[in-house]
């Protein structure tokens, strides 16, 4: 299961209205991909369909995406928003992450 914190969950919905999403029927798609100074990369992106080999969560309210192979690498994570001076942005709060990189994009296990 991934968790959505409260200004994640806030920020989300903004973005998604601004995109022409529904928060309420449709998802965050998150995902891992190969890359990124510490081996591999978080993806988050706004989806409106689900494949069958996804698993589908709801947290905060907020439905969340995951393809199985990504969800490994996931599972127990805790998608939060910063908005601090050192930067903004969503960030991952990863249990399953051994090293991450000072910027918070990557990380390895």
């Amino acid at each position: 299961m991934i968790k959505v914190s409260e200004t994640a969950k806030q920020k989300v919905v903004t973005l998604m209205t601004e995109e022409g999403f529904d928060a309420a029927t449709d998802f965050v798609r998150v995902g891992v991909k190969s890359g990124g100074c510490s081996g591999l990369s978080y993806e988050l992106k706004f989806d409106n369909s689900v494949a069958d080999t996804d698993k589908l969560f709801e947290d905060n309210n907020v439905r969340i995406v995951v393809d199985k192979k990504s969800f490994l690498y996931l599972v127990g994570t805790t998608l939060e928003y910063s908005g601090g001076l050192n930067g903004k942005g969503f960030v991952f709060n990863n249990p399953n992450a051994q090293r991450t990189c000072g910027c918070g994009e990557s990380f390895s296990l």
